[in-house]
């Protein structure tokens, strides 16, 4: 085999200087530090201090070990997750994974298409037996032999089990890897389903979401590259660090629901106040995920942010899950008078704040309006 550059061989090759080289070690090791389970994300990278040891580790183990060759499969998906971790930034791990990655096979994102394609895959599954990532996103066509989804001329739970056999690792990156998604949501006419209802030898990392946060998805791939083994996984497959707690558990309009405010319809008075959109269905209370530590865009915002429900989308069945904007996801407990009387003070806070950027919002419209007129 032929020998391959160190990530840090590849870094210098791209102008990286050993200073820059030892800054970047750093910010890695300190991504592996972020207190993202319990509750305490919203620093950013730099902001957090990786013990020595960890820095020093994540420092040897770039230069010495060799850019991670990974083969990403698109099965039944709508390329969603490929479009979201592009535009990873945790710290700049849109960049800084992908020089640490060698990315041997990818529909979306390689320049050559059929039989090039193809032959680049079956190329790099000889090569680097036992050696490469195995990425997978979007559900298994399960019914009639795959044939719903094939590539190449195979079907596509065919092209799976070839490429499982020789992965050191199976990530299935978003819900449809995971657990079937929008294609596996009834009536199912092709019967879709997750990664680990076909690869039943090994273990696979369910990384859930429609799509899948970025920073969710590269953090462990670099886990697995500083450690050399998968994160802790919960019941159903997904990191613990990043799957840990709810979205409830860390939601910026929890002091309102503590309080017992809800918005009852889009648009009422609770609404524009910044309420909690429990009544509107929000599955915050039984969904895990980061979304409401990590956020989008480089932490600028996240659905209930925005205003609208959380769909629980990382959850299995989320779609058939009990429908849209209707019902709640948990009981509404009440909470006690100290309790409440805290959130409430805190909530009154979040609700000028909301309340004043409406108003902010409103003179800008009516502004641009009469300069229409």
């Amino acid at each position: 085999m032929t020998e391959r550059d160190t990530i840090y061989e590849s870094l210098r090759k791209d102008g990286i200087s050993r200073r820059e080289f030892f800054k970047i070690s750093s910010m890695v090791a300190a991504v592996l530090s972020l207190p993202v389970s319990d509750g305490v994300r919203g620093l950013a990278a730099e902001e957090v201090r990786p013990s020595r040891s960890l820095v020093r580790r994540v420092r040897r183990v770039m230069e010495t070990k060799p850019r991670v060759p990974v083969i990403w499969l698109e099965l039944q998906d709508c390329a969603g997750c490929t479009e979201s971790i592009s535009r990873s930034n945790a710290p700049t791990l849109g960049s800084l994974v992908l020089n640490t990655l060698s990315i041997e096979y990818h529909e979306t994102l390689m320049a050559a298409a059929g039989f090039q394609a193809e032959g680049a895959r079956n190329d790099a599954m000889q090569k680097y037996q036992g050696q490469y990532v195995l990425v997978v996103e979007g559900s298994v066509t399960a019914k009639d032999g795959g044939i719903y989804c094939t590539i190449g001329g195979k079907a596509n739970d065919e092209i799976l089990k070839e490429a499982a056999a020789g992965a050191a690792a199976i990530i299935a990156v978003g819900n449809c890897a995971a657990y079937g998604g929008i294609p596996g949501a009834l009536p199912a006419p092709t019967e879709g389903v997750g990664v680990n209802k076909v690869i039943t030898d090994k273990p696979v990392v369910n990384i859930p979401g429609c799509p899948a946060i970025p920073e969710v998805m590269t953090n462990t791939i670099v886990h697995l590259l500083v450690f050399g083994q998968l994160p802790e996984l919960d019941d159903i497959g997904r990191p613990k660090a990043f799957y840990g707690v709810t979205i409830h558990d860390r939601c910026l309009r929890r002091p309102f629901y503590e309080a017992g405010k809800f918005a009852n319809t889009f648009g009422d008075e609770g609404y524009r106040k910044g309420y909690c959109l429990y009544k509107l269905g929000c599955k915050g209370p039984t969904t895990y995920n980061a979304c409401a530590s990590i956020r989008w865009q480089n932490g600028l915002s996240f659905p209930i942010m925005s205003g609208h429900p959380c769909l629980g989308c990382s959850e299995p069945n989320f779609w058939d899950g009990g429908g849209f904007y209707q019902g709640q996801s948990a009981p509404l407990n009440k909470p006690t008078l100290a309790a409440a009387g805290g959130a409430v003070a805190a909530g009154a806070v979040l609700g000028a704040g909301m309340a004043a950027n409406n108003r902010r919002q409103k003179s800008k419209v009516e502004s641009d309006e009469k300069e229409e007129a």
